[in-house]
């Protein structure tokens, strides 16, 4: 069913591919135009959830693509900001911060396979609000660090790395709990 929040996340996944091409190109003008993109994306994830609720067209294909369209972009802009080298620079998530990205793509991997293996039992799993906050660092962390690339670094660099590694403590915290309810029901 092909209705407009389903095609608003399509268009994220879609826009996926155009990120990752303006982060390859490590200049500071691909990166201003990836901010711009990243920050359309971001929107888009907002407003496809906010109208399907709105106009009462929640779907299967919607609650089956959104997770995904986030874990892919998450993980595609992760990737780049971790290998992209600009000028000469080390990458934007460089260091000791790498163990916060590495943090953020294991949970997703965690908890996209305990939520198929769940699903398999007819076990949902809601959404916290401690996942959601989450999700909302995450998704900041990402806007500065790709903003720090077209800004040079500075305190949007410092932003991007203090939201990322907030974002890695409570994918911890979220990830545990997550974790916990499925291993109550693998025994």
């Amino acid at each position: 069913m092909l209705t407009l929040p389903n095609l608003l996340t399509l268009s994220r996944i879609v826009a996926v591919p155009l990120l990752v091409a303006l982060l390859w190109a490590p200049g500071r003008v691909e990166f201003a135009l990836a901010f711009g993109l990243y920050a359309l994306v971001c929107v888009t994830d907002y407003f496809d959830g906010w109208l399907a609720r709105r106009m009462k067209t929640v779907s299967r294909l919607g609650a089956f693509l959104d997770p995904i369209a986030d874990k892919i972009m998450v993980a595609a802009v992760l990737l780049m900001l971790v290998s992209t080298r600009q000028e000469g620079v080390e990458p934007i998530i460089a260091g000791p911060h790498i163990v916060a990205a590495l943090i953020i793509l294991l949970r997703e991997i965690l908890v996209s396979g305990l939520r198929e293996f769940l699903g398999g039992l007819q076990v949902s799993v809601p959404v916290s609000q401690l996942a959601k906050w989450k999700t909302t660092f995450q998704m900041l962390a990402l806007g500065a660090l790709i903003l720090a690339g077209a800004v040079e670094g500075g305190w949007v660099l410092w932003v991007g790395l203090a939201c990322l590694w907030a974002a890695a403590l409570l994918t911890l915290v979220t990830g545990w709990a997550y974790l916990r309810i499925g291993l109550r029901h693998m025994a």
